[in-house]
This record gives C-alpha cells, structure tokens and sequence, in this order.
C-alpha cells in the first residue's frame, strides 16, 4: 500500500471541516442524565481462567437503556492485599467482542487492572462477543452493517448507544474495590480508539478520575472525510448506503456530527498518546490527525494550551499500526505520567 494520504507535514496541520452541532453538549447532557438514571448494577463473578498469575472476574453492568453489558476484569494474582490498582479500561475493534476469558491480559500482567468492555451487537468476527443490542432498530442478531444502523436519527444511532455504554464501564471499573478510581486509562485500538476519544470527550465535566487516553489508530473519526476517501471497510458501508439512498447524505452527516470523534475530541482534558499509520487504508491518517490537532482544542487555556497529547507515526504500516512497538510506548508513556 503506497502513502495514499496527505504528506506528514500536512497532516501535522490538517484540521477537519466537522462542526459542532450548537446543541452538541445539551444532547451528550440528556443523553448521559438519561443513562443514569438506570442502577449500575455492576457484578464480578471470579471464573477460572487457566493462569496462575492473572485472577479474572466475569462482569456485567448497566448500559444504555440499562441493557446487561458483558465485559473481563483481570487482576494481578500477586497484588498485595488492600490494594486499590490502577485501571486500564479497554475498548475493542469493529466486529470484535471481549474474547475467551484468558485471551487478553497484557495490561494485568503489566501490574494494572484490565477491564475489557464487550461491545454490543458485535463479537461475529475477530475476537467472541456476548451482548447483544435489544434496541428496536437493531434486534438481538450481531452482523455487520454497523455504521449504517439506526441512522436516521441521532437518538436511535448505534454509536449512541455504544458510547454510553462506554462511559458506563468506566463508572463500572471504578466501581470494583481494588481499583484506584482516580487513577483511570482508557485505550482501544481502531474501533476501540475511536470509542477512547468518545469517552475521553464525554467524562470532561461528568465524571472525575480518567487520566489519560489511549487511542491507537482510531475509528470514527472526520466522518465527511473518511467516507470521501478510505477504500477499505467498515466506512464504505456508508458510502454504500448513499449509493442507493442518494438524497439522504446532508442528513446523514447532520446525524453523524454528533458521534464524530473530532467534536468529542475538542472536550478532552485527560493526556493522551496516539498512533497512526501513514498505510492506513481502514482509518487513514489525515482522520486520524483531524481527531489529534482538535483533541483538547475547546478546554484551551488563555496561553492556548489544551489537553497535554502526543502521536506517535508508523510510516510503513498499514492499519495494524505500531502493535507491540507501540505498547512500549504506551507503557512508557504512563509510567512517565505517574511521575
């Protein structure tokens, strides 16, 4: 794949054309006043799961619309007692769910708690899902055809949905006794990363303890752009969609602009590192980059200092981005956060 993008010089400036919606912060207000007014009801069933060193708890808690999100919490096995750990919460890839119970522990085994989010509707492709999406412009069958579903209304858009159950796992984490609640992360790649700046947007003023923001070559962001140009899926599903529905494209990005990630990313305080991949033809850079120069911009200072962030580049890569390179990074990047 050649560098099919903007040269990194001007990635470095590029700033998308999305605007906010002037009702943007009223709407994610509602929204998430609304979530709460559903009992938490978070549960942590200990399974086995096989390791000696990693102690895993099966986990359900409220959603949107108080619907039972599944999710891991793995723990250190030698963490000492009364303990409260630091928690990385981490958001999966289109398609993919939380996994078999052992299948992902990198986090633990670096000394934090895990707590990996099931992601609705999902889990039919890549990594097993067990949630499914009871909301009525979805059914409880996961297949592909995200982007598109439930489109015609802000209210009743997937994502909606995704991204508060997101926020919710946060609270969930938080809620568990041998977690730090004030000392949270949140990381994800693709999918993953785009729901990472969605939350980090939506905690800024709502709920206190996310320290920093891990979004590795993220999804779900500069939709106008994105549908423009990536060849690859998932954002040609809703390319495809315009194809047959054609006087449907102003509406659909009027509904979009309140999941894009570039107008969650201005309301971020927490420090973030990215990544992207100048190869990148799933989530191309020049998205990705739209999302990162507008990350903190709306929480500026009168120094003109936003969110404290950085990007990490992976030239030759395609969308698997910088993977156990970039974990390093991730790992050094926190430590340096704590001091």
């Amino acid at each position: 794949m050649p560098l099919f993008d903007l040269p990194l010089a001007q990635l470095r400036g590029y700033t998308s054309a999305v605007t906010t919606p002037d009702d943007f912060q009223a709407f994610w207000d509602a929204t998430i006043d609304e979530a709460r007014t559903f009992p938490l009801n978070a549960t942590f069933e200990p399974v086995e799961n096989y390791l000696t060193v990693i102690d895993t708890f099966d986990v359900t808690f409220a959603g949107y619309g108080g619907a039972p999100i599944k999710g891991w919490l793995h723990l250190p096995a030698n963490r000492p007692a009364g303990s409260r750990l630091p928690v990385v919460v981490q958001y999966i890839g289109y398609s993919g769910g939380r996994g078999l119970v052992n299948q992902d522990t990198k986090w633990a085994q670096a000394g934090y708690a895990h707590f990996i989010m099931d992601t609705r509707g999902q889990g039919y492709g890549g990594t097993l899902g067990e949630t499914a999406d009871p909301h009525p412009s979805a059914g409880e069958v996961a297949h592909a055809g995200l982007m598109t579903r439930g489109a015609g209304s802000r209210e009743d858009y997937y994502y909606r949905r995704v991204y508060v159950d997101a926020f919710r796992a946060v609270e969930a984490a938080q809620s568990h006794p041998e977690v730090d609640s004030s000392r949270v992360v949140i990381a994800g790649v693709s999918q993953g990363g785009g729901i990472v700046v969605a939350v980090a947007g939506l905690v800024a003023g709502r709920l206190d303890g996310v320290i920093a923001a891990l979004p590795d070559v993220p999804f779900l962001q500069d939709f106008p752009r994105a549908i423009d140009i990536t060849p690859r899926g998932p954002y040609p599903e809703i390319a495809a969609f315009l194809g047959r529905h054609r006087d449907r494209y102003e509406h659909m990005l009027s509904v979009l602009n309140y999941f894009d990630g570039v107008n969650l990313a201005r309301s971020a305080t927490a420090p973030a590192l990215y990544s992207a991949a100048q190869m990148d033809d799933i989530c191309p850079p020049s998205t990705v980059f739209a999302s990162f120069n507008a990350y903190g911009s709306g929480t500026a200072d009168a120094s003109g200092t936003g969110a404290a962030k950085d990007i990490e580049v992976y030239r030759f890569n395609n969308h698997e981005g910088g993977q156990e390179y970039h974990w390093i990074k991730q790992l050094q990047f926190l430590r340096k956060l704590a001091g």
